[in-house]
């Protein structure tokens, strides 16, 4: 017969074991976070909805957009870095999560040295994502119009109900990189 204690344990591991099922679990891009090699901009829903509530009143069109991506925008992450060391291991990581994640790739671009790829998990229709990746290698560093030597990293994340069509309006808004400009030209 067992034991109160003993099938207490059983629950747990159970539960344990469920927990990434259930979504709960943390991404693989967590370990960027608290990297010193790599700078992070974290913007979950909660901040989303302040940032949506204060621009209800605002009548201009792309804030209505703005507005109406943001609504159903889980979260936003962006990590950016100009260590070559750190820039690899993005690249590794961006590549095992773009596998095991089964993300499509929507597309490539290359300016130059800089080489931009973009990754979509399908949404409930062709203009809507439930993820969107953005990764960006040997972007040139600019300040006041002149070049750095160094170049960055950027791998951006976003999840929730995107409407591909109004990507635009969320990067002019939130000042997010330049290259996710490029899907309004799709």
């Amino acid at each position: 017969m067992r034991t109160n204690k003993s099938i207490r344990v059983q629950v747990i591991v159970f539960i344990v074991t469920c927990i990434p099922f259930f979504g709960i679990s943390q991404s693989i891009f967590d370990k960027f976070e608290d990297s010193d090699r790599i700078g992070s901009v974290i913007i979950n829903k909660g901040m989303l909805d302040i940032v949506t509530n204060m621009m209800s009143e605002d009548d201009d069109p792309e804030s209505r957009d703005f507005i109406s991506i943001a609504k159903n925008v889980n979260n936003i992450k962006i990590f950016i870095s100009e260590d070559e060391g750190a820039s690899a291991d993005m690249s590794v990581t961006m590549m095992q999560y773009v596998k095991s994640s089964s993300l499509q790739e929507l597309m490539k671009v290359r300016e130059g040295d800089t080489k931009m790829s973009f990754y979509i998990k399908e949404g409930k229709d062709e203009n809507h994502v439930e993820e969107l990746l953005m990764f960006v290698t040997g972007m040139d560093k600019m300040e006041s119009g002149k070049k750095y030597s160094k170049s960055e990293t950027v791998l951006l994340t976003m999840t929730g109900n995107i409407d591909l069509t109004k990507v635009g309006a969320l990067t002019k808004k939130m000042n997010l990189h330049n290259g996710l400009d490029k899907l309004d030209r799709k």
